[in-house]
């Protein structure tokens, strides 16, 4: 008995080494890549900036604060697509991930002249450009969020990836758009221009926050990879040179960790407070004109239009306050407004602002759906697939002779159940008028020449 439980365990043994060997061989990272001298180098190339990089980066810069300032998001992209801003954050982290202090010395230093030039650029493109609100491309680049947070690890982590593969690929342009870099630098430019100074700090923690977490996620990586550690002179500089490191090191994950649990409790209060206002005040006669949700004095505030809500309904809604998590927050509402309390017509124009960039979001994504629906039934009434003159002649054999066929697309309206529809629509003109046999033969053999079974024919 005990020879055959012995037995018994071999085949799970066998099978745990056998995934382990699939899992192994599924992610192993080592397939194509590049020679980690190679590597070191491709990335103390891309950390410099000056020359090209600094033209391009410029140039950049103002492309991206045009399509900022244009609310286009596809010039933001473009633009992000050209930046180099990349290169010294990724720097940062593989020379502390291999101990080499020039390449964080060199990858600081370019990282500063790179946010410095982009600053002034985009703070000079705001200075005389004639269009000086804020879009709602602007204002989603002012509160850092914990997806941002995620966004920029995880594309940190797939850009350091593509920098060690042979086959790059579209993998980092990919990155700089996802992390998006330089649009926070833009507003930030913006803020400075207009003296709108929570629009700069906002903006610039962002870009900040963005920067920590790529190069965090770049460290994590090129240990993981283990690569080659950079080899000192002797033991006490080796020593020295560790120490800088771990201080930097500190002086960076301490503050990104703390500003992290920030965003996140900060994202967590803004999201129970959301709920609560979209929840207990979707009232039929009572509109909210405007919002704001203070996370750090604990604080909300509503501009209500239309009924008024009287004293004992307040109570009501201010005890369910505690229900999402809101126990120590304040509920200030506004409803009769007089001169002793003025309306906040900039926190108006920004709810509103907000609410429409929402709305048109969702309309274009609705759009987008509907071209491709569209397209679809487009591809399949193009008329050089309509040989009209053959489709003639042979009709003619098939049938009896033809004198007029005309073949086009239509729209059909349906009373009944009060919906659009679109076919193909077929118009023949025969010597002999052919009986219901024929006609249905007819039929059955356009759908089979056109490949398409939503056709109709109509007899002259």
């Amino acid at each position: 008995m005990e020879q055959e439980t012995k037995e018994e365990k071999v085949p799970k043994k066998t099978l745990g080494k056998t995934l382990r060997q699939l899992l192994s061989y599924q992610f192993n990272l080592g397939f194509d890549k590049s020679q980690e001298d190679q590597i070191v180098e491709d990335i103390r190339t891309s950390v410099e900036f000056r020359g090209m990089n600094l033209w391009v980066l410029i140039f950049a810069i103002f492309i991206a604060s045009i399509g900022l300032n244009m609310n286009s998001t596809a010039v933001v992209i473009g633009a992000m697509l050209i930046s180099p801003l990349m290169g010294p954050i990724i720097g940062l982290g593989v020379g502390v991930g291999i101990y080499d202090f020039a390449l964080i010395k060199r990858a600081l230093r370019n990282l500063g002249v790179a946010t410095v030039i982009s600053l002034i650029a985009s703070t000079v493109y705001f200075l005389m450009t004639p269009l000086s609100d804020a879009s709602s491309e602007l204002l989603s680049r002012t509160t850092p969020t914990i997806w941002d947070v995620f966004i920029a690890f995880f594309g940190g982590l797939a850009g350091i990836i593509a920098y060690t593969n042979k086959q790059k690929g579209n993998v980092i342009p990919g990155v700089a758009i996802a992390t998006a870099l330089m649009p926070p630098l833009c507003t930030a430019g913006y803020g400075i221009a207009t003296g709108n100074w929570p629009f700069f700090l906002g903006a610039f923690f962002l870009y900040f926050i963005n920067s920590i977490f790529i190069a965090i996620a770049t460290y994590l990586m090129v240990k993981y990879q283990r690569f080659s550690l950079y080899s000192f002179v002797d033991a006490h500089t080796e020593r020295r040179v560790r120490r800088y490191i771990a201080l930097v090191v500190i002086l960076t994950i301490g503050p990104s960790v703390f500003m992290a649990y920030q965003i996140v409790t900060k994202t967590f209060y803004e999201q129970s407070a959301l709920n609560f206002i979209n929840t207990e005040f979707n009232l039929p006669e009572t509109q909210i004109v405007s919002r704001s949700i203070d996370s750090k004095e604990k604080k909300i505030e509503l501009l209500l239009f239309g009924e008024k809500l009287d004293d004992d309904m307040l109570a009501i809604i201010k005890d369910k306050m505690a229900i999402y998590g809101l126990t120590e927050t304040e509920l200030k509402i506004r409803q009769n407004v007089d001169k002793a309390d003025p309306i906040d017509y900039n926190a108006i124009k920004t709810g509103v602002l907000e609410d429409l960039y929402k709305n048109t979001e969702k309309n274009l994504r609705q759009r987008d759906r509907v071209i491709d629906s569209l397209q679809k039934e487009l591809e399949k009434v193009k008329p050089e697939t309509w040989p009209i003159k053959s489709m003639t002649d042979e009709l003619s054999i098939v049938v009896s002779p033809v004198e007029e066929l005309s073949i086009s697309p239509s729209i059909y309206y349906k009373a009944d159940d009060n919906k659009y529809d679109t076919a193909l629509t077929a118009y023949l003109k025969m010597k002999r008028r052919p009986n219901a046999s024929q006609i249905k033969k007819i039929t059955s053999w356009l759908k089979a020449r056109m490949q398409n079974d939503s056709i109709r024919v109509i007899l002259q």
